[in-house]
């Protein structure tokens, strides 16, 4: 069985694919936390040049979020795949948020069942 840690990295790893690949740049930076019946995950640098320079007055912000989010909503079904393969378990909701000021997005994954009460913290030897 793999451990808390080992399942993070690969959630990481996997939402900055879906990054690359669904919004066509990577952060350049991500981190995720099994949380009991929630995933955490942080992607830092994820705003693209041209999404930097919008975010310079209101409308570009919220211009920003808009597209974000409904890219996000389009998404969802993928997201919940990849999470789920990974957990083996179900997504029952997705939040995230993102923000232009640093450049961050924000998912929280609610799961069917407290995984962290499931994994090992360390791999037996």
């Amino acid at each position: 069985m793999k451990t808390k840690g080992e399942i993070e990295a690969e959630i990481s790893e996997a939402l900055v694919r879906f990054e690359i690949d669904y919004m066509g740049r990577g952060p350049t930076e991500s981190r995720s936390y099994i949380i009991e019946d929630m995933i955490l995950v942080r992607l830092q640098g994820v705003l693209t040049a041209a999404e930097q320079q919008l975010a310079k007055n209101a409308d570009g912000i919220e211009l920003v979020k808009k597209m974000r989010q409904a890219l996000i909503e389009s998404a969802k079904s993928r997201l919940s795949q990849v999470i789920g393969d990974i957990t083996s378990a179900k997504v029952r909701e997705i939040h995230t948020d993102i923000s232009t000021t640093c450049g961050e997005r924000v998912f929280v994954f609610i799961l069917d069942r407290n995984l962290e009460k499931e994994l090992p913290r360390k791999r037996n030897t």
